[in-house]
């Protein structure tokens, strides 16, 4: 590392140490309030440089495919290649509770519902079932199908605060409404490409789903093509009257429409309404509400080509209104860089009390930590020997955790004595190009059914 980045690192170290100091004078004052010290302490910088392993959970025999934290934070749930759902006491490294799905295949998504005790957990996988499991009272469990995609389920979300009510999305392009009072599934549509693409590709093949948590009435989907599409579920009609396939907003960098490379992998909101997107073989992108094409975007003709994304960075932001841009040059959004997702289905998310960091796995195997304003990489994390997928922040805590092609979890929490510093090859780690043929090979040994060859071999 070279004297500007020993500098800069010593000017970070000490800018953080000088500000938790001041922190603590303010609140000692009491100028500064427990909680909202609480909070800055958490959004801390120094803390993520001190992110460490502090437990692997492991107990599935088969690639982690997800893991999610119930909403007091104490119990983490994971699903896997084995069939199997796990609920984990993480702080013991317990298991409180191991049962069998239901599914006949790889469980993509496990969640529990919030306020039922922890005792109604929802799921889907790549058979395309989206199943519900009750723990009864002497600890053993029920489970029942509530509906079936045509292909692989990837992904579901919960509406904020509902102990009933989530919706599913599918290879098969279908978005489905769940309500666990009645047991009933809903089809509200199936997304379909926008333009001349209809010819080969007759459904958008979703692969995340997620709901703005500052308005349930609004979720995003996307999948097998360059757009994230949002929808508010105010506008279906229930009696089936109208046709809901419209949605009310489109998202996608100008640099990426019309470009039929890309598809997206992740997709979340942050606590204000911001959406992530995460596309494969590309970048990570952070939308305000103001960015939208509106419900008919342009031509698919690109404004810029794909190699000119790289040009761009923390230049770009989000000041700017649709009403003052000119219709030829849109609103870039803020991009995040340096990690690799190619081969499998990604997950992104925010970190921090207020969303303040970006977080994803990455191909290499590591876990990549941005500063959501600005875009600066500032932590690189070991984390899998292979691709790391998921990664799942605390809901109170600075706490991560982590999955992918190993059979187990990691936990990490700000338990280092020094401060981490970015390594000096990643770019070349992250950048190297994998071939199908290896990639194949790991599959072979791994049996993760969620790697996508056929965006590799394109």
């Amino acid at each position: 590392m070279d004297d500007a980045s020993n500098n800069n690192n010593n000017k970070r170290a000490r800018t953080s140490v000088d500000k938790a100091l001041v922190d603590v004078w303010l609140r000692e004052l009491g100028q500064l309030s427990t909680r909202n010290f609480a909070l800055r302490r958490r959004a801390s910088e120094d803390l993520v440089l001190r992110l460490g392993i502090y437990a692997k959970l492991d107990k599935h025999r088969g690639c982690v495919n997800t893991v999610s934290f119930n909403t007091d934070g104490d119990i983490l749930i994971s699903g896997s290649d084995d069939r199997r759902v796990i609920l984990w006491d993480w702080k013991t490294e317990r298991v409180k509770l191991s049962f069998h799905s239901g599914h006949n295949d790889n469980v993509f998504q496990a969640k529990i519902m919030p306020f039922t005790d922890d005792r109604s957990i929802v799921t889907c996988a790549a058979d395309g079932q989206v199943r519900h499991a009750q723990i009864l009272e002497r600890g053993g469990v029920e489970t029942k199908l509530l509906g079936k995609h045509q292909g692989r389920a990837h992904k579901l979300a919960i509406e904020p605060g509902s102990p009933h009510v989530f919706y599913t999305c599918g290879e098969d392009g279908l978005v489905q409404h769940f309500d666990l009072r009645t047991g009933a599934a809903t089809e509200l549509f199936t997304c379909r490409p926008i333009d001349d693409r209809r010819n080969y590709m007759t459904v958008v093949n979703l692969n995340a789903i997620a709901i703005d948590p500052r308005n349930a009435n609004l979720f995003a989907v996307a999948g097998s093509d360059e757009y994230t599409r949002l929808y508010d579920i105010r506008k279906y009609k229930w009696d089936g009257s109208t046709d809901f396939g419209q949605p009310a907003d489109y998202f996608c960098p100008p640099n990426l429409i019309g470009d039929e490379q890309v598809g997206i992998t992740g997709l979340a909101f942050s606590d204000q309404s911001e959406l992530l997107v995460s596309y494969n073989d590309e970048f990570i992108y952070l939308f305000t509400q103001d960015m939208g094409l509106g419900p008919n975007p342009p031509p698919s003709s690109p404004v810029s080509t794909r190699s000119e994304a790289s040009e761009m960075g923390s230049d770009h932001t989000s000041a700017a209104s649709p009403s003052t841009a000119n219709t030829d040059v849109r609103i870039a959004p803020q991009v995040y860089k340096g990690h690799r997702n190619c081969v499998t289905v990604k997950g992104v998310n925010f970190f921090g009390p207020k969303c303040e960091y970006v977080v994803s796995g990455s191909d290499c195997g590591r876990i990549f930590i941005w500063k959501k304003k600005g875009g600066e990489l500032i932590r690189v994390i070991e984390a899998d020997r292979h691709v790391v997928n998921c990664i799942e922040p605390h809901p109170h805590s600075t706490v991560l955790a982590s999955s992918g092609i190993e059979s187990d979890i990691k936990i990490w929490t700000p338990n280092a004595a020094d401060r981490a510093t970015l390594p000096t090859n990643i770019e070349q780690v992250c950048f190297s190009i994998y071939s199908a043929d290896y990639w194949w090979s790991k599959s072979q040994n791994f049996s993760c059914s969620i790697l996508l060859f056929e965006w590799l071999v394109k």
